[in-house]
């Protein structure tokens, strides 16, 4: 085993707990456990499908000279859509993760498709068996299906629950604004009809005044 398998592998001892752990169940871990030789502490954050850090030469064309140099993975921050969690996930994959993602058919798919030993990501790991245990419990729900009146008569619920929420709220807002601005902008409106009353009477008060001064 290569020193980054054993490095995770006594990781999951020291989680699961090595009392625990007869010597068979021990050799399936090992199995399941990536045999990689490449220690790259990025790929511990992502998904990246077998792409890590390479090292090699840079070779001049005249004359031969060497310089050493690395080729680093094109790493991507994406949110990737995952049906059975219903949510968008953020990860960190490499542009050949997310083809084999799209050549899977979606995130869980490429999860449950891919083998323990090909995942060589920690978080690849803890997502695959996510995956698979939210399957497993959904496998053992039960299901009801309705037919289409009883689906007709729940769409019409829930539309008759909407209206009533909005109209409620809009109810609230209304009280609110009557409580804020009510009291005031009625004492506002009762002394400005009482002003326009007394203008009006002295107006004709001072036209009849007027007319007999004429006459």
């Amino acid at each position: 085993m290569a020193f980054r398998g054993k490095e995770m592998m006594k990781k999951l001892v020291k989680k699961v707990g090595a009392e625990t752990l007869t010597p068979e169940l021990k050799e399936k871990l090992k199995a399941c456990v990536p045999d990689s030789k490449v220690v790259m502490g990025r790929a511990k954050r992502g998904l990246y499908a077998g792409r890590h850090i390479q090292y090699g030469n840079r070779v001049s064309e005249d004359g031969g000279n060497k310089s050493r140099r690395c080729w680093k993975p094109n790493v991507q921050e994406k949110r990737l859509f995952s049906y059975i969690f219903d949510r968008h996930i953020k990860v960190k994959v490499t542009t050949h993760a997310l083809r084999c993602i799209d050549k899977a058919g979606g995130i869980d798919e490429y999860l449950l498709k891919t083998p323990y030993q090909k995942m060589d990501t920690e978080m690849g790991l803890f997502w695959k068996t996510k995956v698979e245990q939210r399957y497993a419990e959904l496998g053992q729900m039960e299901v009801a299906f309705f037919n289409p009146e009883d689906e007709a008569k729940f769409e019409q619920g829930f539309k008759d629950l909407n209206i009533a929420k909005k109209d409620a709220r809009r109810e609230a807002r209304k009280e609110a604004r009557r409580k804020m601005y009510g009291d005031k902008g009625g004492d506002e409106k009762g002394e400005g009809e009482a002003s326009l009353e007394a203008g009006g009477s002295e107006s004709h008060q001072d036209d009849h005044g007027w007319l007999e001064a004429n006459a």
